[in-house]
């Protein structure tokens, strides 16, 4: 009987043992369990600290370069013809818009200046040299260039400003700055581009403004002849219309309506101001500041001559 208690006795306190050990084993888990939970818990708050972080630099980035996406969607419940219509329907923010001349096939993108009286669309753009313009001929007639960005370098295409331009009489405005910080600009009461069986012609009307006539060539009849743009097919490296017994296009790097060469290649290389080269390749306008430099910065810009701004 007494070895039958000392078995029991000892049974139940190996059993208790077990359980105690067991009850330490549990605890012990629960703790490194917490413990891994922490370490988690503190790496998460670390990543979202870093992520925070980053995302206000990305922010300030952002900020620093202005706008980046430009484009403003209309929710297509209207089309327009051009950047007029869309003004006097009431949107004021200059931006991308989405526009469908009256004989286009297809909608397209297009910048719509809604400063300077509003509704001018414009069909080219030099910022900051970022942008090919030595193209060839398909790529100047369906266009090219970056089409979201505000301050993007595009031309709009030679088929669209056909397009734009056969819908009615409208204006050409172009604003041109240099690295001065100054600015003048030439504005043609007439403009109009022909279509691609006329090899894109260009015709413009009277001038006025403060750089100068060189698309014309008014300024000097001894160079009109061989500089004026009027009435000059649009040429290309590989499509040559000019009036030069070379290709001018080759030769100044650039889409334009060329003659023997140019007063004026607002699609020509771009230089930080004076330059030299085998030619007058550059970004030029020359009644302002002649062959032998470049410009900073041209938009070309188009509105109907009976433009009345809704102002309401």
């Amino acid at each position: 009987m007494e070895k039958l208690f000392s078995f029991i006795l000892v049974t139940t306190i190996l059993v208790m043992g077990q359980e105690s050990w067991a009850l330490e084993d549990c605890l012990g888990e629960q703790a490194r369990l917490r413990a891994q939970v922490h370490l988690l818990e503190t790496r998460v708050k670390l990543q979202q600290a870093k992520i925070a972080h980053l995302l206000h630099e990305k922010e300030i980035q952002f900020l620093d370069r202005g706008e980046e996406n430009s484009v403003i969607d209309l929710g297509g419940k209207k089309q327009y013809a051009d950047c007029s219509e869309i003004f006097n329907n009431g949107y004021k923010s200059s931006g991308f818009y989405k526009i469908k001349p009256l004989q286009s096939t297809e909608e397209f993108f297009v910048y719509c200046d809604m400063s300077d009286g509003g509704g001018w669309t414009v069909i080219q753009r030099r910022s900051d040299g970022s942008e090919n313009f030595n193209r060839g001929w398909d790529d100047y007639e369906n266009g090219f260039g970056n089409f979201t960005q505000k301050n993007g370098e595009y031309w709009l295409g030679n088929k669209n400003i056909h397009l734009l331009t056969t819908q009615g009489e409208y204006t050409l405005k172009i604003d041109l700055g240099d690295f001065d910080k100054n600015s003048r600009y030439a504005q043609y009461n007439y403009f109009k581009v022909g279509d691609k069986k006329n090899s894109y012609e260009l015709n413009i009307g009277e001038y006025s403004g403060t750089a100068g006539d060189s698309l014309v060539g008014s300024f000097s009849p001894e160079f009109q002849w061989w500089a004026s743009h009027q009435r000059m097919k649009f040429s290309t490296w590989d499509k040559d219309n000019d009036n030069y017994e070379g290709n001018c296009a080759e030769e100044d790097k650039s889409g334009w309506w060329f003659n023997r060469c140019h007063s004026a290649n607002l699609n020509g290389l771009y230089y930080t101001g004076s330059y030299t080269a085998d030619s007058d390749n550059g970004v030029i306008w020359y009644t302002w500041h002649g062959w032998w430099y470049s410009l900073k910065s041209v938009v070309m810009k188009i509105r109907p001559n009976d433009f009345i701004p809704n102002v309401i």
